[in-house]
């Protein structure tokens, strides 16, 4: 059995709107009647795309989901803020992410609205309606917090922040089948040293679900007065593609035929059930089937994609029966959503692994602590294999399901997780009640937004929203309760809805959207007439563009969302000042102390004193931004990833089998040569230096955080270094 929290879970000047609910009784064990307040559940998914699911047009068979909404109701025009951490840390305390401190990732970028961290000027729903007599629990991806290590700080873990009891993963990606970062209350665990959980098959999210159901399971034994708020955050469809062989059979064949039918059959059935307007046009497909080179390998994408989907809503279907056979369903609501679109971000795609591949790295033991989010091995030593000639699954590939399918799963709108158009930002919400949601089976077309889950929850719970929490002044509300529609009745939104993420930004306000890309203008688009976002307006109503861009400015200023751009990062404060660095070989840089390449021209000297044919020399950032210097077959490669996208000079022919100097020049103004020992192997032009600094530190002879070229993940320089330079431009 998972053992009891010792935590009293009841604290704070904050009191409970129900007079006839004291809370001291609780404290002398005094008999009660049981609290009339529903339970709520709040099941959030991860990088899954509008229309995946069943009952918003999807092929992908989620009967559960689909029974929830054919007795609750479904909302159309539900947001989130396109990327993980921002959405969890508006959900969790009704303030637009920039206000919780995560306007970005968990990482530190040097402003307040950049911190990495849930700040204490917010409360999260947790520590509201435990105050209001509620017990708490949280199972799944946390990733609000910079604080990932064994040892390290916890004060924004779950049980700091509210929870009693929680099971899950602190950070934000990492294996199905040997989670990074797995914690069971305060304690960071594996798998294998788990004395409290040992299925025959270890699956995260099987493993997400089940303690769902014995948190509940406990509750009913230990709390039955009392009402319960769960947390429920799926990693299902985030990458890696990571599924069960029984799952991924469903699907076989099923996405033989490639992007268009799939798009084109979701596009009519979303329209059959009203989910959209049948006047809007369906946004550009991105991606040629007949182009698509390893055919089979794209459709097991989208197949095991389907499978994380599939297992997930058998777990929410073995939640829902759970709750029923403890009696709790008829007064406890659920709600269900996703953090953003679908994910573009081709992780994982490219490589030349073929099987069989044996281990070939040192074995990791059982007890061993993993904190990577893309781990270069696994456990037996099997280095991490990538590329279209290893089909996705199994827990010894990393791979994801790419742009061409991502485009798919947002049918019908454009763009994707990151940014603020549509597909970055429309999420399902179904929302499920039988004692209380008047309105059973039908669609609710109101926009809402996740800041409104803490208001709704707190509605529900008859629990007061504080001004200040442990001696801090708390930030106030942003959004509102969305109970008024479960009753038929009106929502009265007095501001409009806003977003910024990466630079891109946007402001609803009731039909009209003012929406865009990081550095680029304006675009205006009538959300009744053309969701889809296919007619700019931004030229015919340019009054209309002036008023919701002053509203935007205004909030950006009151929201710590400017300066624009300091998601970027303080360079000044963040990153190292040096121009030169001289590195010895297996040297690795954290990205804080590595070169400060935004806008620089750069040279390299690779000085090799045994040669190889094979492997990276020195490689700065992964799969978004970065550059790398390697060989393959004794050619001189340099690779550059700007936002994702990759470009590869290589040579002609391969270097003499000889020591000497391999050198790479740079310039600001986008030419790169490649020499040996002062003769030229290639050249280029047109390729600007980086515009953002990469995520991912420095490493000289491989390239294991996030790798930058086209070349597997054990990718070892075979000869030897002696030394690796890198100079800066001024």
């Amino acid at each position: 059995m998972i053992r009891q929290s010792s935590r009293s879970g009841l604290s704070s000047p904050v009191r409970l709107v129900l007079g006839a609910l004291v809370l001291s009784v609780f404290g002398a064990g005094s008999a009660l009647a049981k609290d009339s307040r529903p339970n709520i559940i709040i099941i959030l998914s991860d990088d899954i795309g509008f229309s995946d699911i069943g009952c918003y047009g999807g092929e992908i068979l989620t009967p559960n989901l689909d029974r929830l909404a054919a007795h609750g109701l479904r909302f159309t025009q539900f947001y989130n803020t396109a990327r993980c951490c921002p959405t969890r840390a508006a959900l969790l305390t009704g303030v637009y992410p920039h206000q919780a401190g995560v306007g970005w990732m968990t990482q530190d970028r040097g402003y307040d609205g950049y911190r990495g961290d849930l700040n204490r000027h917010t409360v999260t729903i947790a520590e509201v309606l435990r105050t209001a007599g509620y017990r708490t629990y949280a199972v799944g991806k946390w990733h609000v917090t910079k604080a990932v290590q064994p040892e390290g700080p916890k004060d924004n873990w779950p049980l700091q922040r509210g929870f009693d009891r929680y099971y899950g993963t602190i950070q934000g990606a990492g294996s199905y089948f040997d989670p990074s970062a797995l914690v069971r209350d305060n304690t960071m665990i594996t798998v294998f040293i788990d004395p409290e959980y040992k299925p025959e098959r270890y699956y995260y999210t099987d493993a997400i679900s089940d303690h769902a159901i014995r948190f509940i399971r406990e509750h009913v034994a230990q709390n039955s007065e009392r009402p319960f708020f769960m947390y429920i955050a799926y990693t299902a469809a985030h990458w890696p593609l990571h599924a069960l062989e029984e799952d991924i059979a469903k699907y076989h064949g099923k996405y033989d035929g490639g992007y268009e039918p799939i798009r084109r059959a979701r596009f009519e059935r979303l329209k059959k059930m009203g989910i959209i307007n049948p006047n809007w046009e369906l946004s550009p497909q991105h991606g040629d089937w007949e182009q698509v080179e390893h055919k089979e390998w794209e459709a097991r994408c989208m197949e095991v994609y389907a499978a994380q989907i599939d297992r997930m809503d058998q777990g929410i279907g073995r939640i829902v029966e759970t709750l029923e056979k403890t009696g709790q369903l008829e007064n406890t609501v659920i709600f269900y959503l996703q953090d953003n679109g679908a994910c573009q971000e081709a992780i994982g795609r490219t490589g030349n692994w073929r099987r069989p591949v044996e281990p070939s790295l040192p074995p990791i033991p059982p007890d061993v602590i993993r904190t990577e989010s893309r781990p270069s091995q696994n456990r037996r030593g099997v280095p991490t294999l990538t590329g279209p000639y290893i089909m996705p699954g199994p827990e010894d590939t990393y791979i994801s399901y790419g742009i061409n399918w991502a485009n798919v799963s947002n049918t019908p709108f454009r763009e994707y997780k990151h940014f603020v158009h549509e597909g970055g930002i429309a999420t399902p919400l179904i929302v499920h009640w039988p004692a209380g949601l008047k309105r059973q089976g039908e669609l609710e077309h109101t926009p809402g937004h996740v800041i409104d889950l803490m208001a709704t929850c707190a509605d529900l719970a008859k629990a007061q929203y504080p001004t200040e929490f442990n001696g801090n002044k708390i930030i106030p509300m942003e959004g509102v309760s969305l109970v008024p529609l479960f009753e038929g009745r009106p929502l009265e939104r007095k501001t409009p809805i806003f977003w910024e993420h990466e630079g891109n930004r946007a402001v609803r306000d009731g039909k009209w959207k003012l929406v865009a890309k990081e550095n680029k203008p304006w675009e205006l688009y009538d959300m009744e007439a053309d969701r889809t976002e296919m007619h700019d307006l931004s030229a015919e109503h340019p009054e209309i563009v002036a008023r919701l861009a002053a509203a935007w400015e205004a909030w950006a200023a009151r929201a710590n969302v400017l300066p624009l751009g300091a998601w970027r990062g303080r360079a000044e404060e963040s990153f190292s000042q040096q121009k030169n660095f001289v590195l010895r070989s297996n040297a690795r840089l954290e990205r804080n102390r590595a070169p400060y390449v935004v806008d620089k021209g750069l040279t390299i000297s690779a000085r090799i004193t045994l040669p190889g044919d094979r492997g990276v020399l020195v490689a700065q950032g992964g799969s978004a931004w970065g550059y790398a210097l390697y060989l393959d077959a004794g050619r001189a490669c340099f690779a550059v990833r700007r936002s994702g996208q990759l470009k590869t000079i290589q040579a002609e022919k391969p270097l003499p089998q000889e020591a000497g100097t391999l050198k790479v020049v740079w310039s600001r103004s986008g030419e790169i040569s490649v020499c040996w020992n002062d003769q030229i192997l290639a050249r280029a032009a047109n390729i600007p230096p980086l515009s953002s600094m990469p995520q991912d530190g420095l490493e000289v002879g491989r390239d294991e955080k996030g790798l930058v070229g086209d070349y597997p993940a054990d990718f070892r320089f075979n000869g030897r270094l002696d030394q690796v330079t890198i100079t800066l431009e001024p």
